[in-house]
This record gives C-alpha cells, sequence and structure tokens, in this order.
C-alpha cells in the first residue's frame, strides 16, 4: 500500500484524509522531548496494543473506566474558572473522572505538555467562540500547567481576548470570546445589528496565529433579554428575526470566505469545534421524564448516542465541505452527549440555584477533545517532517481515517 497525500507541504482538502499514527514505540521516541523522553516511554510501553483493524476514526469509540486517567486535580489549576470547578462547589461523586475515550480501532498518543509547548515555542494558539470554547481553552490550560506544574505563566484579560502566556515557552493560548463569528455592531438607527455577511471586526485578531479553533452555535438560539442583538442584517435587508438555522449557515459562509481568503495554510493550521449542545432533556439518553442533568453519575457506556443530533451540526458540515483550504472538524458531538454526567448541574459557580447542563466540569470532557486536537496535531507534524520516508514507513503504521474538509 502507498499512499502519499501531501502536496507542497500542504494536506489535499476536500477528501476524507487518510492520516497514519505510527507504532508506540516510534511515537515514544517522536513525542518526549529530550527532558521527559524516559518517562513517557514508560507511560506510552503500558498501554494496550493497537486493534488490529485497519481504518481508525478518533470519534467512534466509547467510554471505557480507566481509573488512572485522570488528567490533573482542579485543585492543582490554580487559575481554573470558577464555572468550571465542580469539585470545589461541592461536587462529590467523583467517578466522572475516572473515564476515558477509547477509539475502536487505534488509542490514542497520550497527551504530553512539554511536547506540546516545545513544537508550539514562541506561537499562539487561539480559541474563537462562546463559553464552550472557553471550556476547551480552560482546559488546555489547565492540562499544559499541571503537566508542567513550575512553569512561569502570566494571564491578561482584556475586551473579547483572555491571553495565557506560558512564558518559559513563549507560548500564547488565547481566548477570543466571540459567539458568532460575524460581526455585531452598533447602528445609529437599529441599534445592535448582526451582520451576517460582515466579519471585518469580529475576525482582526484572527490573522497570522498559527493555530485556530473555531466554534459557533450555543448562541445562535437565544432570544430575549439575553439577546445581544437586536436586528439581523443580510446584504442590503434588515430583519427583526430570522430562521436560526438560515441565519446561522449564511454566518458560516461568511466566516468560512474569510478562511478561504486570508488563511496561509502552510502556517496555520485551522479546526471547527463541532457543536456540544446542552443536555436539560433526559428523552435523548432515554428517561422521558428528566428534565436536567442533576443527579446523573455515569455516562451512556455505548458507542453512539440513541437520541438524534443537533441540526446545526449538519449545517457545519455542509458549509465546512465548501471550503477550499483545509479544515478539520473536531467531531465531538457524539462523544460528548454521551457524557450526561459530566456538567455542573448544581455544582456551577452559582450552586444549586442555577442549572448548567450546558457547560462541562474541569477536569472533565473537554479534556478529550484536547487530546484529539493533540492527536490531529501530533499525525500532521510527524508526516510533514517525514514526507519523503512516507513508503518506507508504510510497516510501522496504522492507517487513521479522519474528516477535513
Amino acid at each position: 500500500m502507498s499512499v502519499m497525500f501531501l502536496r507542497n507541504g500542504r494536506f489535499l482538502p476536500w477528501i476524507v484524509l487518510l492520516v497514519m499514527v505510527f507504532d508506540q514505540k516510534w511515537l515514544q521516541g517522536a513525542a518526549a522531548t529530550a527532558e521527559e523522553d524516559s518517562s513517557a516511554a514508560e507511560e506510552d510501553a503500558s498501554a494496550p496494543a493497537p486493534a488490529p483493524e485497519a481504518t481508525c476514526d478518533f470519534f467512534k469509540g466509547n467510554w471505557v473506566v480507566d481509573k488512572d486517567n485522570l488528567n490533573y486535580n482542579s485543585s492543582s489549576c490554580p487559575f481554573i474558572e470558577r464555572t468550571f470547578d465542580c469539585r470545589k462547589h461541592g461536587r462529590t461523586d467523583l467517578d466522572y473522572l475516572t473515564y476515558r475515550w477509547q477509539p475502536h480501532d487505534c488509542n490514542l498518543i497520550r497527551f504530553n505538555g512539554g511536547d506540546f509547548l516545545e513544537k508550539y515555542r514562541g506561537k499562539n494558539i487561539m480559541f474563537v467562540g462562546d463559553s464552550l470554547s472557553q471550556n476547551q481553552w480552560q482546559s488546555l490550560t489547565c492540562m499544559l500547567y499541571t503537566s508542567m506544574p513550575n512553569l512561569n505563566y502570566t494571564s491578561i484579560k482584556k475586551d473579547s481576548l483572555s491571553t495565557f502566556t506560558f512564558t518559559d515557552y513563549g507560548v500564547k493560548v488565547i481566548l477570543d470570546w466571540n459567539a458568532y463569528l460575524v460581526d455585531v455592531v452598533n447602528d445609529e438607527k437599529y441599534g445592535r445589528v448582526l451582520k451576517l455577511d460582515s466579519i471585518e471586526v469580529s475576525s482582526k485578531f484572527w490573522e497570522g496565529v498559527d493555530v485556530l479553533i473555531f466554534n459557533s452555535w450555543n448562541w445562535w438560539g437565544r432570544r430575549g433579554p439575553s439577546t445581544p442583538w437586536d436586528y439581523i442584517k443580510d446584504g442590503n435587508k434588515i430583519y427583526h428575526d430570522m430562521n436560526t438555522m438560515e441565519a446561522f449557515e449564511k454566518a458560516l459562509n461568511t466566516w468560512a470566505k474569510w478562511v478561504d481568503d486570508n488563511v496561509d495554510p502552510t502556517r496555520t493550521k485551522v479546526f471547527f469545534q463541532g457543536v456540544s449542545p446542552p443536555q436539560y432533556k433526559g428523552e435523548g439518553w432515554g428517561e422521558p421524564n428528566v428534565t436536567t442533568c442533576k443527579g446523573q453519575t455515569e455516562p451512556l457506556l455505548v458507542s453512539t448516542y440513541p437520541g438524534p443530533l443537533p441540526e446545526a451540526l449538519e449545517v457545519q458540515k455542509k458549509v465546512l465541505r465548501t471550503i477550499k483550504n483545509t479544515v478539520t472538524l473536531l467531531d465531538i458531538t457524539n462523544l460528548s452527549l454521551l457524557r450526561k454526567d459530566g456538567h455542573p448541574s448544581i455544582y456551577g459557580f452559582r450552586g444549586p440555584t442555577a442549572m448548567d447542563c450546558t457547560h462541562w466540569c474541569l477536569a472533565g470532557v473537554p479534556d478529550t477533545w484536547n487530546i484529539i486536537l493533540y492527536n490531529f496535531i501530533k499525525v500532521n507534524q510527524m508526516l510533514q517532517e517525514r514526507p519523503s520516508d512516507v513508503n518506507q514507513l508504510i510497516p510501522k503504521l496504522k492507517p487513521v481515517v479522519c474528516t477535513t474538509y
């Protein structure tokens, strides 16, 4: 079998990309920094051997009990947002910390914070989106800090940007809080206007970033006092409101055009976080009388969520297929829906007076999103560094099928 899918150092768009995950022995040497090589090799050697199947999709699998899985204790992450710190706010059932995502046909590379920081020394990683992007951003900063707890860091918040800098490496992990990706502007006549075809203001921080992880959906269905716009503008037309899915798709098309026009794929890797929907209704997991996630202490130990997937996910995939550039979908919807036990519920910062079945406890499910992100980065890095050796390495490789657009 001979597979080559690089052209001038760029991954081919519009296809199901065959990415190769290297065998365990080769991975240990490539993934560990010189300082951590010995311990990383020891850990990886204890991992179960890769399954014999020919292909692997990171997002097809199931949650398994692994009591050694805890990535970090929230108390060892001093800057964790109170929204996500469930243990601090009284959650005592801790079994939700003991589950690990296991793809059916391969093993995920263990997260190595030192390797990640060395890979992005002097570079910027930016999450762009709403509070679910904040959830993933906070997860990554905690995973990196607790993997090397003596690191120096700074944390600065200004307007929409929260910048966490690991100063020893010059790595910035940034959150650009942006719920819609497109512009919301103040208009003298109409007030706050959501402009579906404009992205000039929103995108001002994105150019030149080394890794961009976008997300948008959670705020699109909001109406009432919390809605941060008064009218919607599409082209020359102004609407008081419009169909949510139609507006969402138009906005994503505007974002997609920005990616094609402004992203240099030789420098910047682009990811899109799939939909992480709220779980306030138990009918999706077979408990129709349940109206919150309160008291949920176990995940669904199946491979496929029994309820319907959100329509917004299909809209995302439809738009991503139109992009000429390469964007990798972090298709976390199904694996996240299986974790009805992973939400703060009454253990968010507002306590028992509020119910949060939208966000995720940390440590928790977003750590898995970042482990998968790390796996994509590692596989791409390996192939870019040794493209001429692909054919020779084929006997040592295990193919992984992952959808990119």
